[in-house]
């Protein structure tokens, strides 16, 4: 009996839904070898020991983290820890976070608006196609998203039942999601507040006493990590990557934080910016170079060298036609990411209360915000002061978590697209509940009420036209004109049926929204039928997202061949998740030191020497860019090492990237990600020579990394260059991106 009940209960329909997201999530990723380098680097590192572990340490030494605080890489780690390291499995919690996600959107949706809203949303949250785009990456934010909604479950439960210790592991929560990515997770208290005193089952007394309760405990669990840190002397435990002062909470606060809404960073934050004058004149210097990683931030007593002839990376013999950015952009002089004639300096659009439904932005997650704007209008149609009910409460919620992040979205000034996935729980739950409660008006022909959805159908179909027409090119007209035709023949249908009955009628309602999520779910499937780039994910049947606005540059075919992906139209500054920005030479600089790559190709070349890009519209590029393991290097160093304690140290981590993540080699990266985090002096380099743990040092590559003269000066002046022909396959000045790179023994 208790069997037959429990196959009542099951939702059949949600079984297919879920198959879609694991789908969409995990199909391929085994494909992705080393996924976000940058990251993975970092798994590798902490599986060594405890000291990395604890830190979310870069290299194997320890002596720089991410610039991120470590909860998901430990789940990556313990990942990795059971399953091997691969890119696959580092990868897999983000694919199940997006499906949780989800199943705990179908949940919280279900008790108050029903059945058919709560399908709908789950269906929704797995094809928002930026969801799809970033679960299959081992990028932060889909467990991000996973953990606030989890939250947000617990708060909706606890408020309902008055339960003091959901409300507490509600905000804890919160504070878990903080040490993720910091104050992103920051973006849903006004829904959590609202809620709350809106909702939570309790007298006044008790109600305020367990909100400063609560708040006490999400700011524990909050600074926990970051105090505990901080209050460690720094010569004990390791440089904090892309800091200006080598402080986590300054870390948070500042660049992971209000620079994000500004979009002006520290000194050593603009490392690796493009430094072009709109007359092409050279620009390069100390305040202008430092370090790129979600990357933006490194520290501000980094020095760069904007010839390179003293720094330790540099991308050389890149020139753009008469000093010009792409599509008429110029370069900014200094240090604003936002806004500017290239839809933004990440390809983010133009600041503005409309920056979410413009090209750049609007693929990713606005599809649907026609349907939850008139969907929130037919829930709050019936609102009365006295009257105030769970609906009306719910809908607050999400659109307190929507609007806030909406609005953040359209000023902010440094920020890449896939930070949108905020964007799709509020999205997800208010198209559910929205839709359903337009399907009951309709129904019930319940006046004006009865219009809104035809006219959600229509609109909505018209907005998808708009986001795919762009692509027409590439996909064909036929999937935006398609939509458009069938969305307006089902609006009229709707409108002629409105006031009769056919047992046709749901189905046709069905049809209708079916038709909406034509785009979004082309969209969704893109980073499998079109390539993805694990480093700066995003949605899109071209690779035309990120900085330059679409310019295409091939850096090279290896990472994306193993991503499963072509080399598409790619960004030349995606290096990571962490917001990576690349080092680019002024013209003048470029003419000067043309061993590099010379003049960008446009989309149809590649920068490997003769040949097109392929054209699969992958969002391949430096974004997936890794070096490989070259096995003369391998061997060399093997033979060669006396019993030091690393295999070399490196100033690109790239570099470093498959030696510890393919060969479980210990390597030192001298800067953190962008090569300019002041993480070692010149005393501290020469005591790790003299005490046996490193002798050989590999300088330049791809990155076009920063980082300090003084060491790239030392390492020159203290040691012996090794010929090439005796370390490296083939005698070539370097390949892909990175221009030549020379290895130093230092005794």
């Amino acid at each position: 009996m208790r069997l037959n009940n429990a196959k009542r209960r099951m939702d059949l329909v949600l079984l297919p839904i879920v198959l879609l997201a694991a789908f969409l999530n995990g199909y391929g990723i085994w494909n992705d070898q080393y996924a976000n380098s940058y990251y993975t680097t970092a798994v590798g590192s902490m599986l060594r020991n405890f000291h990395n572990f604890f830190y979310a340490s870069l290299d194997s030494a320890g002596s720089v983290t991410v610039d991120k605080p470590p909860v998901v890489f430990w789940i990556q780690t313990a990942f990795a820890y059971v399953f091997g390291l691969h890119g696959w499995s580092v990868i897999l919690p983000q694919a199940l976070a997006g499906i949780g996600s989800v199943l705990l959107i179908y949940f919280m949706v279900k008790p108050t608006y029903g059945l058919a809203a709560a399908r709908i949303s789950a269906l929704v949250m797995a094809t928002v196609p930026v969801v799809a785009a970033v679960s299959r990456t081992n990028n932060i934010d889909s467990m991000l998203v996973f953990t606030l909604l989890l939250g947000s479950w617990f708060l909706f439960k606890g408020s309902k039942q008055g339960s003091t210790w959901r409300i507490l592991v509600a905000f804890a929560l919160i504070g878990l999601a903080f040490n993720m990515k910091m104050l992103q997770a920051y973006m849903i208290l006004p829904a959590f507040y609202l809620f709350y005193l809106l909702a939570f089952n309790a007298k006044w007394r008790r109600k305020i006493i367990l909100l400063i309760g609560s708040t006490a405990v999400l700011a524990a669990v909050s600074l926990s990590w970051a105090v505990t840190v901080d209050s460690i002397p720094t010569d004990e435990r390791p440089y904090i990557g892309s800091s200006e002062t080598n402080s986590v909470l300054e870390l948070a606060f500042g660049y992971n934080g209000l620079s994000r809404l500004t979009g002006q960073q520290n000194r050593s934050a603009n490392a690796g910016m493009p430094n072009v004058s709109d007359e092409g004149k050279a620009r390069g210097n100390t305040t202008s170079q430092a370090s790129g990683s979600d990357q933006s931030g490194g520290s501000s007593t980094s020095t760069g060298n904007a010839s390179g002839s003293g720094g330790m990376g540099g991308m050389k013999g890149m020139t753009f036609p008469g000093g010009q950015m792409p599509n008429g952009g110029e370069m900014p002089n200094g240090r604003d990411f936002g806004g500017g004639g290239m839809g933004g300096m990440f390809g983010t659009g133009e600041k503005g209360p409309l920056r979410l439904f413009q090209t750049e932005l609007s693929g990713q997650a606005s599809w649907l915000l026609p349907t939850v704007l008139l969907g929130c209008i037919a829930i709050f149609a019936g609102l009365r002061r006295r009257n105030i009910t769970d609906k009306h409460k719910e809908a607050l919620f999400w659109l307190a978590w929507l609007l806030p992040v909406a609005a953040f979205f359209s000023v902010a000034g440094f920020f890449h697209q896939y930070y949108l996935i905020m964007l799709a729980p509020p999205v997800a739950a208010l198209t559910g509940a929205g839709f359903a409660t337009m399907w009951t008006a309709y129904r019930e022909r319940n006046g004006w009420q009865a219009w809104l959805l035809p006219l959600s159908v229509l609109l909505t179909t018209i907005f998808g036209w708009y986001i795919m027409q762009v692509y027409n090119e590439t996909i064909g007209a036929g999937w935006s004109i398609s939509e458009l035709t069938a969305g307006i023949l089902i609006t009229v249908i709707l409108m002629v049926m409105l006031n009769r009955s056919h047992p046709w009628k749901q189905g046709l309602i069905i049809a209708g929204f079916m038709i909406m999520l034509i785009g979004p779910t082309y969209w969704a499937f893109t980073p499998i039928t079109y390539g993805g780039n694990s480093m700066i994910p995003a949605a899109g049947p071209t690779g035309s997202n990120g900085m330059f606005d679409g310019m295409g540059m091939a850096m090279g075919d290896r990472q994306s061949d193993r991503n499963g992906g072509g080399v598409g139209m790619a960004q030349p500054n995606a290096s990571n998740d962490t917001d990576t920005d690349q080092t680019f030479p002024s013209s003048d600089e470029a003419d000067s030191n043309n061993t590099g790559m010379g003049t960008p190709p446009d989309s149809g070349g590649n920068m490997n020497g003769g040949g097109g890009m392929p054209t699969t519209g992958g969002r391949g590029g430096p974004g997936n860019l890794n070096e490989e393991v070259d096995t003369a290097t391998l061997k060399y160093l093997r033979e060669h090492n006396t019993g030091e304690t690393y295999l070399f140290a490196t100033t690109d981590y790239n570099q470093a990237a498959p030696y510890i993540i393919d060969e479980n080699e210990a390597v030192i990266t001298l800067g953190g990600f962008s090569g300019s985090d002041p993480v070692y002096t010149t005393e501290k380099l020469e005591q790790l020579v003299k005490s046996g743990q490193v002798k050989y040092f590999m300088v330049g590559g791809m990155g076009g990394r920063g980082g300090s003269s003084d060491i790239g000066d030392w390492i020159k002046e203290h040691g012996t260059e090794i010929p090439t022909s005796e370390w490296k396959t083939g005698t070539d000045s370097g390949s892909g991106f990175g221009g030549q790179t020379t290895l130093y023994e230092v005794k």
